[in-house]
C-alpha cells in the first residue's frame, strides 16, 4: 500500500535520509571534479615521502603567489605566506580582513604515511644475497608489504653538512626492490600463525642484489658490490647510512579504479588526500577571507605526532605566535577564538568486512566528507570528542556551501580505533572537529578513495576558510 502524501512529507521533514552522493551531485561539476582529481594524482605521484610532499607543496605555493614567512615581517590583509619546518612540514596562511584577535580558520592535515624506514645499520649479506634491514613506520599490516615492488626515496646527510637525495626505483628503467615471502609449498607452519604474526617485523628486509664483486675472497662480496653501486651513484659509504633518512614506499603509481573510473587507487591517500584538499582550498580562494585562513600540513601523525615536525611540537604555536605578534595579538586570545577542521581520512564501509562496521554510523564511499565527532579507541580513549556546538557549526557551514557530508565512526565500538591530530589542536583550546575522505584498505600499500568524496572534501575546506563567523 502506497504511503499517503502527508506521511511522506512528514518523513522527509523529520527523518534523516541517506542519499547517494551522485543523486545529489550537480552534473555541471563533473568536469571540475575530474580536473581536481587529476591534479591530486599528479601531487601523489610526485610526493611519496613527507619530504617530497613538503617540497612539492612549497613549489606549488610559490607558483600561486605565496612567499616565505620570516619572523618580524609586516603583515597586510590578503598576504599569502608559508613556512616550511625542517623540510618535512608546511604551514600556510592567507591573512584575513579581520585581526587575529577574532581567531583563525584552520585546517590541519598530515603528509606522512605508513612505510618502511631503513635501520641505522641496514646493509648486510646472508645466503649470498644483499639486503637492507627496515623498521616499519606507522600502523601497517606487515603481510601486505611482501612481494610488492618497492622504491627507495629519501636523503643521506653527510658529515660535511651536504645532503644527498636518493631515488631508487622511481624513474623509468630503474630497478625495483622487494621483500620476499615464503612459497605455499613450505608455508604449512606459517599458515598456522595468526595473521599479525605470520610475517615478523624483522623479516621485512629489502632484497638488493645477488651478484658478487669479482676478484674478491671475502664473505661479503655481494654486499660490497651493492655498496660500490651506491658509492658510484651517490658518493656515499656504508657509515653514511647511519645518518640517512631512507624510506621504502610502494612503486605503484596512482590510477583510476573501477570500470566507471569513479575511484582513485594509490599509495598515501592517508592523509595526503586531505592535505591536498586543504592546501588547494587555501590556494584557490578567489577572495580574501574574513578571518585569517591557516593550513597546517604536519609530519609524524602516524606515530603519535611527536618530534620537531609533529603537531605536538611547538612549531605550530611558534608560527601562530609570530603571526599574532605582527598584529599585536596575544596567541592565547587567537587560539581560544579559532576553529580547526582536523582533516584526516576515515574508514569507508567495506561490505567484505561488514562485521567490524556499524552501518548506521559508518562512512560510505560517494556520500561526501566524513564528519567524526570523536575517534579514539574503546571508551573514546585519545579522542578530542568535539562538543555539539562545534558539530552544528560545521553542519551549518557545509550545508550553506552545498558540501555533501556524512557522519562517521571508525568501526564498531571495541572493534579497534585510531587517532588524528584533533586532540593536539583541541589541547590548545581550539574548537576542533575531525573530517575527511573515506578510504578503503587504509594503511595498505595501495588504498582506494572515491573521486566525489575527494572533491567534496576540497569544497568543505574552502567553506571553512571562507567562514564569516
Amino acid at each position: 500500500m502506497a504511503e499517503n502524501k502527508k506521511t511522506k512529507d512528514l518523513r522527509e521533514k523529520l527523518l534523516a535520509g541517506k542519499k547517494h552522493g551522485y543523486d545529489q551531485f550537480d552534473p555541471k561539476d563533473e568536469k571540475t571534479m575530474e580536473s581536481y582529481c587529476a591534479d591530486y594524482r599528479t601531487f601523489l605521484d610526485a610526493g611519496k615521502t613527507e619530504r617530497e610532499c613538503a617540497g612539492e607543496l612549497v613549489r606549488l605555493a610559490e607558483a600561486a603567489g605565496f612567499r616565505a614567512f620570516t619572523r618580524g615581517m609586516e603583515l597586510k590583509t590578503g598576504d599569502k605566506l608559508y613556512f616550511c619546518n625542517r623540510s618535512k612540514s608546511v604551514y600556510l596562511a592567507r591573512i584575513g580582513k579581520q585581526p587575529l584577535s577574532v581567531g583563525a580558520q584552520i585546517a590541519a592535515a598530515h603528509i606522512d604515511s605508513p612505510r618502511l624506514d631503513l635501520k641505522p645499520n641496514p646493509l648486510y649479506e646472508d645466503g649470498e644475497l644483499a639486503y637492507f634491514k627496515t623498521h616499519y613506520y606507522g600502523g601497517i599490516r606487515k603481510y601486505q608489504w611482501t612481494t610488492v615492488p618497492l622504491e627507495l626515496r629519501g636523503v643521506v646527510a653527510l658529515k660535511s653538512g651536504e645532503t644527498v637525495s636518493v631515488r631508487i626505483g622511481a624513474d623509468p628503467g630503474d630497478p625495483k626492490l622487494i621483500i620476499t615471502d615464503l612459497l605455499p609449498h613450505l608455508g604449512a607452519e606459517q599458515n598456522k600463525k595468526p595473521l599479525g604474526e605470520a610475517v615478523p617485523g624483522e623479516t621485512l628486509n629489502l632484497l638488493l642484489g645477488s651478484r658478487p664483486l669479482p676478484d674478491s675472497e671475502g664473505s661479503d662480496r655481494v654486499k660490497l658490490a651493492v655498496m660500490q653501486l651506491l658509492n658510484e651513484k651517490y658518493g656515499i659509504v656504508e657509515e653514511d647510512l647511519t645518518s640517512a633518512e631512507l624510506e621504502a614506499v610502494p612503486a605503484s603509481m596512482s590510477c583510476d579504479i573501477g570500470l566507471d573510473r569513479s575511484m582513485i587507487g594509490a599509495y598515501g591517500h592517508d592523509d595526503r588526500v586531505c592535505a591536498y584538499a586543504a592546501f588547494r582550498a587555501l590556494v584557490d580562494l578567489e577572495e580574501t577571507p574574513e578571518k585569517t585562513a591557516v593550513c597546517v600540513l604536519a609530519d609524524k601523525e602516524e606515530i603519535g605526532s611527536d618530534g620537531v615536525t609533529g603537531l605536538q611540537s611547538a612549531a605550530f604555536d611558534t608560527f601562530m605566535e609570530d603571526l599574532c605578534e605582527a598584529q599585536g595579538v596575544p596567541l592565547r586570545v587567537c587560539l581560544e577564538k579559532s576553529f580547526c577542521l582536523s582533516a584526516d581520512v576515515t574508514a569507508a564501509f567495506d561490505p567484505n568486512f561488514s562485521d567490524v562496521f556499524e552501518k548506521r554510523n559508518a562512512a560510505w564511499l560517494n556520500h561526501g566528507v566524513g564528519l567524526c565527532k570523536y575517534t579514539g579507541a574503546r571508551g573514546k580513549s585519545g579522542a578530542s570528542d568535539a562538543d555539539a556546538e562545534t558539530v552544528a557549526y560545521v553542519r551549518s557551514l557545509f550545508d550553506e556551501a552545498g558540501v555533501l557530508w556524512q557522519i562517521a565512526e571508525l568501526g564498531k565500538v571495541d572493534a579497534g580505533g585510531g587517532g588524528t591530530v584533533a586532540a593536539y589542536m583541541a589541547n590548545r583550546n581550539i574548537a576542533t572537529l575531525d573530517a575527511g575522505v573515506p578510504v578503503l584498505s587504509m594503511h595498505a600499500p595501495f588504498e582506494v578513495v572515491a573521486k566525489l568524496d575527494c572533491y567534496e572534501t576540497y569544497k568543505g575546506m574552502k567553506a571553512v576558510f571562507l567562514a564569516r563567523k
